[in-house]
């Protein structure tokens, strides 16, 4: 039985067994090179932790971020600095919405 190594990407896949992310890692599964995943953590755009060394560690659950800065940058024609304001206002919204919806008539979010 020979084994055929199929290279398959799904850069937001989340496994539960790995709590951190390096950033080498992080960035190929995010799609995006580490110096872009280093410029989003200096503008505060995307959470990280430091340990001992000053290496950037990651949660696997912020690819999603990841992906919607990517996708607004690329929509909005926007910088990267004026994205953080434009993810405050949508979390805002976010928030608005859940605290005024009604449970029974909920909608999905239009972002």
């Amino acid at each position: 039985m020979t084994r055929v190594r199929v290279s398959v990407r799904y850069p937001l896949l989340v496994i539960h067994g790995s709590p951190r992310l390096s950033l080498d890692s992080f960035a190929a599964r995010g799609g995006v090179h580490p110096e872009l995943v280093r410029r989003f953590v200096a503008l505060g755009l995307l959470p990280a932790t430091r340990d001992a060394a000053e290496r950037l560690w990651f949660v696997p659950a912020d690819l999603s971020l990841v992906a919607r800065i990517r996708r607004l940058h690329a929509d909005l024609s926007l910088n990267y600095a004026a994205l953080g304001l434009v993810l405050e206002l949508l979390e805002r919204i976010r928030q608005l919405e859940s605290a005024t919806a009604p449970a029974a008539g909920r909608h999905l979010p239009w972002t």
